[in-house]
């Protein structure tokens, strides 16, 4: 039997979706199946990204390289989550009638360009994607109920 499968969307997949994604199948320890995939895909995931996930919870993201929407296109899954207001609005339609939930979270190297604030707007918005795949982890791997 396998676990769920969850896409995790934002329009560069360079950041927010790769970090939910990472976030995701480190607390799940491999029992989601996790991806993620972005509508205007940069050329890099984001060095703040990279480097946040490596120092403080040991993820390797230093070969992943973002993905197109279109690379996951006739896959099914059983969670799309947005991570941009952008994204979700031109998200394709997948099989299976996927759940869909939305978490409008900023794009931290949008705000990196703008404020000056590099790494610790990073360190924010990490931590608040590993809140809110936190409070998922019960929807996707119910712990079993004694008999």
């Amino acid at each position: 039997m396998r676990g769920p499968a969850v896409l995790f969307t934002c329009t560069g997949n360079s950041a927010r979706s790769p970090i939910a994604e990472a976030l995701l199948r480190h607390r799940t320890g491999g029992r989601v199946e996790v991806t993620s995939a972005g509508s205007h895909p940069r050329q890099e995931l984001h060095p703040n990204a990279v480097r946040i996930l490596r120092e403080r919870y040991g993820i390797d993201l230093a070969n992943q390289r973002p993905r197109h929407l279109d690379t996951v296109a006739g896959r099914r899954f059983d969670y799309v989550i947005s991570l941009c207001d952008k994204v979700r609005e031109v998200c394709p339609d997948f099989g299976g009638h996927p759940r869909r939930l939305h978490w409008s979270i900023p794009d931290p190297a949008t705000a990196d360009r703008a404020e000056g604030a590099g790494y610790p707007t990073f360190a924010r918005t990490v931590a608040e994607i590993d809140t809110r795949v936190h409070y998922l982890l019960p929807v996707l791997t119910p712990q079993e109920v004694p008999s």
